[in-house]
């Protein structure tokens, strides 16, 4: 018997980790009843820039955005792009909720779910960018099949992006990060790595803001952080 089995979030068909955290404040609540069915991505057919925003635009996706800071940094940066994002914890949807309100950003749809049911319904070669930014690392060798960075996902995001695309993804943990590589090297007839030394992959990309996890794991824990860019080959 071994540590792997087959596998990948692509075909378990479950989401793992924590749905709600602390209870919710009236505040707080208040979004996730009223504003959230207004903002929310549609739970059934396709996921398209008209359907969503009325208009043809360049399409952005984040896979769990945590509070929702790097989802509307982007959003305010890019007034006329759309930015979706799909995360199954009930705390960081009722933030993303918070920032999207109190900065009146209207280009930003929200699911509160599962990420890949969401790019499933989102047409081929659709969107302009993808994130992954601080995925849960799943460390242990058993639980690897639960992680984001493996090749069903991958091949998931090289089939939704336009030619030219970008990927991003993020993380602090070394784990995670050899697992990542390893598995980005199996997918380069789809993807080139935007990178050229170890600044591009040490230092934080222009326009990739640092949020409160990023910034706690660097100062408190002391932790590396680092970044990668792929593009989508034609």
């Amino acid at each position: 018997m071994t540590a792997h089995k087959e596998g990948d979030p692509t075909t378990l068909n479950r989401l793992y980790g924590r749905s709600i955290g602390k209870p919710l404040r009236a505040y707080q609540q208040g979004l996730v009843d009223d504003f959230l069915p207004q903002i929310s991505v549609p739970t059934e057919g396709p996921v398209t820039a008209e359907r969503l925003f009325g208009s043809e635009r360049p399409l952005h996706f984040e896979i769990g955005f945590g509070s929702g800071e790097h989802l509307a940094d982007r959003a305010n940066m890019l007034p006329d792009h759309g930015l979706i994002g799909a995360e199954p914890f009930l705390n960081g949807v009722a933030g993303a909720l918070a920032h999207a309100k109190e900065q009146r950003l209207a280009n930003i749809r929200l699911h509160h779910g599962d990420a890949l049911e969401v790019l499933s319904r989102i047409p081929d070669a659709s969107l302009s960018f993808i994130y992954l930014l601080h995925p849960d690392p799943w460390p242990k060798a058993r639980h690897a099949k639960r992680r984001m960075m493996n090749d069903g996902p991958v091949q998931m995001f090289a089939d939704k992006l336009k030619p030219g695309g970008e990927f991003r993804f993020g993380t602090d943990h070394d784990i995670y990060l050899r697992h990542a590589l390893m598995v980005m090297q199996r997918h380069t007839d789809s993807f080139d790595w935007l990178a050229e030394g170890p600044a591009d992959w040490q230092d934080r990309p222009s326009g990739w803001c640092e949020t409160r996890y990023e910034k706690k794991a660097r100062e408190v824990f002391g932790h590396e952080v680092w970044y990668f860019r792929y593009r989508r080959k034609d």
